[in-house]
């Protein structure tokens, strides 16, 4: 299976490009089939239509070529559709209305009332339009945006820059079909889009430069394997360093979080509150009490020795913030372990290495070059972490932000957010959108980074470890909201959640043609 790409409008056009061009595709084959592609996901996600039939608003360009032949599909299997048109300007839109009119497809007037059909089909702008509906798109899309039933968009929601994920409306659809990938805007903006099905219609294999999409097939095919004959030993050892007094929920946490991702073995070092805690709440955990001075006590020292992998940062703390520092700085001059750095730990490491020398300047962290280092910001982190030219470049292009913040800080960066891009030196972006709401809770980001930790353990390669990371973060809040709601979730109902993830995986079945991938609506409620 090709990996799935996340586009932007002109990579869009270059893929389709390509197609017809140097692969000899012809753009009437790839409406015929994108056309009847959508009406397969149709009929499949909203049976009313069968019996109710569609109303189809069909644009001038392309898009609505697609609505034309979205209708003579459905009128030739017998479901009743109607056809509200501008006028065709391409020549296969023009040709795919003429099939239409000889097959008898019902067209209605401009100034027709429109029967009251079970589904509406948004066909009136594609991937290319950018800025807001105008003119008589506009006045079409508000009516059917008024219409009141159920909406599916072909390509994406009229009014949405499928770049930027500006949306100027008016269209909310439901269901979004799209063509060969998902666009970067419909990742920005997920509540204009509605369930997001990506469907196959012939395109050429995708540029490998391409961000890719992280799917369920993806991460089960990555995700580390056990053996019958393993030990604890062999499922990798974790060190989470973090934990200051009064912040002992983070660093638990964390912990919780890498047991519950496969880790065989987890050592938490941490102040003596946060030991306690642990001591009386995760018995499952080994425990190192430390000052987290300026010095490294010899059993921290020997913690890192000891682990494979090591999560540093949830609950440190900032204050006295050249402790913290030094802390930081001296944790990774030692061995070259892989490591994630996460929360109070990114204030504190810079491009040029955490203050001091030793850092990540020379190969992403302390300890010469070659440690695999994943750093774990959200947007105001990123600005500590990359610097105010790169956080307002992430406001408006997250994937070329992450991808130059790996460049400068050289590692592997996870940049949170809707949706979080993995950037490093080595690949293309990973891209993750699954997740809701509900992971907008403290501890969420915690969780994400024990997870990665525990897969880091395993040898996995730092920007696959990141993308399995959050896309199984994302998909137990998913499964979690479908139990307890996303407004009451909580980092301990995402960890009960958990199992059905790796379940899921175990079992991941691809869906069937011509659907490529499906990515839910997130859940808001």
């Amino acid at each position: 299976m090709n990996p799935i790409p996340v586009l932007s409008a002109s990579e869009a056009a270059a893929w389709d490009s390509a197609a017809r061009t140097q692969y000899r595709v012809p753009s009437r084959v790839l409406m015929e089939t994108a056309g009847r592609a959508v009406v397969q996901v149709l009929v499949a996600q909203l049976p009313p239509a069968v019996t109710g039939g569609v109303l189809v608003a069909a644009g001038a360009g392309n898009n609505g070529g697609d609505g034309w032949v979205i209708a003579r599909a459905l009128h030739a299997a017998g479901i009743p559709v109607w056809v509200a048109a501008l006028d065709p300007k391409t020549d296969d839109a023009i040709d795919n209305r003429a099939l239409a009119r000889l097959d008898g497809v019902r067209e209605l007037g401009r100034e027709e009332s429109w029967p009251q059909a079970s589904v509406a089909v948004d066909a009136l702008l594609g991937t290319g339009a950018a800025g807001p509906a105008k003119g008589e798109v506009l006045a079409l899309a508000e009516r059917v945006a008024a219409y009141g039933a159920p909406i599916v968009a072909v390509d994406g929601p009229t009014g949405l820059d499928l770049t930027s994920g500006e949306a100027h409306g008016p269209i909310h659809a439901q269901l979004t079909v799209t063509f060969g990938a998902p666009r970067r805007g419909h990742l920005l903006a997920r509540e204009w889009c509605g369930q997001i099905v990506v469907v196959d219609i012939g395109l050429p294999p995708p540029d490998t430069a391409w961000p890719v999409l992280v799917t369920d097939a993806w991460a089960a095919a990555r995700l580390p394997r056990l053996a019958p004959q393993m030990h604890k030993g062999d499922r990798g050892r974790v060190c989470v360093i973090g934990g200051a007094d009064g912040m002992s929920g983070a660093a638990l946490h964390a912990a919780r979080a890498a047991l519950a991702a496969g880790a065989g073995l987890v050592k938490l070092v941490a102040a003596r509150e946060t030991i306690a805690a642990a001591q009386a709440s995760l018995p499952d955990v080994l425990t190192v009490e430390t000052a987290l001075g300026e010095q490294l006590e010899p059993a921290v020292s020997e913690a890192l020795e000891w682990a494979d992998a090591v999560v540093l940062g949830p609950g440190l703390g900032r204050e006295p913030r050249h402790a913290r520092e030094a802390f930081v700085r001296n944790v990774l001059a030692g061995r070259a372990l892989p490591t994630v750095l996460d929360a109070d730990a990114l204030h504190v490491f810079r491009a040029d290495g955490p203050p001091g020398g030793g850092g990540g300047g020379g190969g992403g962290g302390g300890g010469g070059g070659n440690r695999a280092l994943v750093c774990t910001p959200h947007l105001g982190e990123f600005r500590a972490l990359a610097g105010d030219a790169l956080a307002d470049e992430a406001a408006n292009d997250r994937w070329s932000a992450a991808g130059r913040a790996a460049t400068k800080l050289k590692c592997t960066v996870l940049l949170k957010g809707v949706p979080t891009v993995i950037a490093d030196l080595r690949g293309p972006e990973h891209v993750v959108a699954s997740g809701n709401p509900g992971l907008a809770t403290g501890g969420s980001g915690d969780l994400l980074a024990g997870f990665i930790g525990a897969f880091l353990a395993r040898s996995a390669p730092a920007a696959e470890a990141a993308a399995l990371g959050a896309h199984a973060l994302g998909r137990a809040a998913e499964q979690g909201a479908r139990q307890w709601t996303a407004r009451s979730l909580r980092p301990a109902d995402v960890l009960a959640a958990l199992p059905d993830v790796w379940r899921a995986w175990k079992d991941a079945r691809r869906a069937g043609p011509p659907v490529l991938v499906e990515l839910e609506a997130p859940e808001t409620a």
